[in-house]
């Protein structure tokens, strides 16, 4: 690996981290605060860029909003999938 590589490999387990300890924390919470958290964190699961059209080249800068809206999105599913206030749906519901 290159000194880069080595760098974005690091980056990206701290990421992991912060979001595992985040999405831990989230499903602490009581169930209003918890439903609260997880509204405030769907309004940002999909970036507000005025994208159109799904096969458009991005830039540098058109990824950056598009990367914050998936981490929102890892950390919700996280929090759902740890909440104790939500009940899992047993084989065969949906």
């Amino acid at each position: 690996m290159t000194a880069l590589e080595d760098r974005l490999t690091i980056l990206e387990a701290r990421i992991i981290a912060h979001r595992q300890l985040l999405a831990r924390l989230l499903s602490t919470v009581d169930a209003t605060t918890q439903d609260e958290l997880l509204y405030w964190i769907a309004e940002r699961e999909v970036p507000r860029d005025g994208q159109e059209d799904p096969g458009a080249v991005l830039t540098g800068m058109d990824a950056l909003p598009l990367s914050i809206a998936e981490e929102f999105r890892e950390i919700a599913s996280l929090v759902r999938n740890r909440s104790p206030h939500r009940r899992r749906p047993k084989a065969g519901e949906e």
